[in-house]
């Protein structure tokens, strides 16, 4: 059986037909404070991006997947390792799922269990982390399924900007951490 394909899902290496879907997700603000994204970036930098996303984890220190319907081959979202530290095995694991009608139906959940595999299976990892802001239920629920126990709270780790109010806070984000 392949590491990379599921039973609804299959990761697989970035295209430039993902430059729209990339396009939408990296500019979605709601998005930002995950990632620590200040400004919005252009499709000619996502495009450079696809350009060398093929590039070795071992070099880049990420690699980023695309999450697909095994059966119709649709984009879904994104999975990341990034953070990579080959010396002691590790990297951080952020995934997301594209639309809102695509969210809650596992495949986030089977992503991240392909992605477990292929980090035991070929990168030869020790251990996985999440960094989860406090208030993301979902991901916490997500996280925890797959197996993955809370080691520690930044407090007021996250400063957040309400998009409606403009109103600013500094939210906990909680260290999540499973080894493999």
């Amino acid at each position: 059986m392949l590491t990379l394909r599921g039973t609804r899902t299959a990761l697989r290496a970035l295209e430039l037909e993902d430059l729209e879907a990339l396009y939408e997700i990296e500019n979605n603000e709601a998005l930002w404070f995950v990632g620590e994204t200040l400004a919005p970036y252009s499709k000619f930098v996502l495009k450079e991006y696809l350009a060398n996303a093929h590039k070795d984890i071992f070099e880049m220190r990420q690699l980023r997947l695309a999450i697909c319907d095994v059966t119709s081959g649709a984009f879904l979202g994104l999975i990341d390792l990034f953070d990579f530290d080959p010396h002691n095995l590790r990297a951080g694991v952020g995934v997301v799922i594209a639309t809102e009608t695509e969210k809650r139906k596992g495949y986030a959940s089977e992503a991240i269990a392909l992605l477990k595999k292929y980090a035991k299976t070929h990168l030869h990892m020790h251990q996985l982390y999440a960094n989860i802001g406090d208030e993301n239920k979902a991901s916490i629920a997500l996280f925890e399924k797959a197996g993955f126990e809370l080691v520690g709270i930044k407090k007021e780790w996250r400063r957040r900007r309400d998009l409606t109010t403009g109103e600013e806070s500094f939210t906990n984000e909680l260290l999540y951490q499973h080894i493999l």
